[in-house]
């Protein structure tokens, strides 16, 4: 999954913008410093608290051709955790609920799902979400 940024050039170093979530921003000296900074800010900037009920929009297809604009990847597990909680959340299901549905003995074993550092998920888990969330794109997690 990739998210894309705008760089803009200051006279004392550089900023970008992600265009897709407003408020992911950073700002650097380098741009090599600045491409490690984007992909850090987009990682925090998505790994959202289990309580938020905030539904993040999902990367647009392409942005411009333009040396200004950069596609930045999420770390997978950050990605495969934004997702599950964001078609959870659309589908209107608890985090209890998600758990039954599993057949997962308590609910802490879920939120672990839900939450970049500690998930990581069986391909058995990955495939019982998939028959409960039957859009969930798995394929956009990497």
């Amino acid at each position: 999954m990739k998210y894309h940024f705008k760089i803009h050039k200051e006279k004392s170093g550089y900023w970008a913008e992600c265009v897709e979530l407003e408020g992911c921003q950073t700002e650097a000296d380098s741009l090599i410093e600045l491409y490690s900074n984007m992909e850090e800010v987009l990682n925090v900037y998505l790994s959202e608290p289990e309580s938020s009920k905030i539904i993040f929009p999902l990367p647009q297809k392409k942005q411009s051709n333009s040396e200004d604009f950069v596609a930045v990847s999420v770390d997978p597990s950050v990605a495969f955790s934004f997702l599950l909680r964001r078609y959870r959340l659309q589908k209107k299901i608890t985090l209890k609920e998600m758990a039954e549905k599993l057949k997962m003995k308590n609910l802490n074993t879920y939120v672990k799902l839900e939450k970049a550092s500690s998930s990581n998920p069986e391909l058995r888990t990955l495939a019982k979400i998939k028959s409960i969330l039957s859009d969930f794109p798995i394929n956009m997690i990497f």
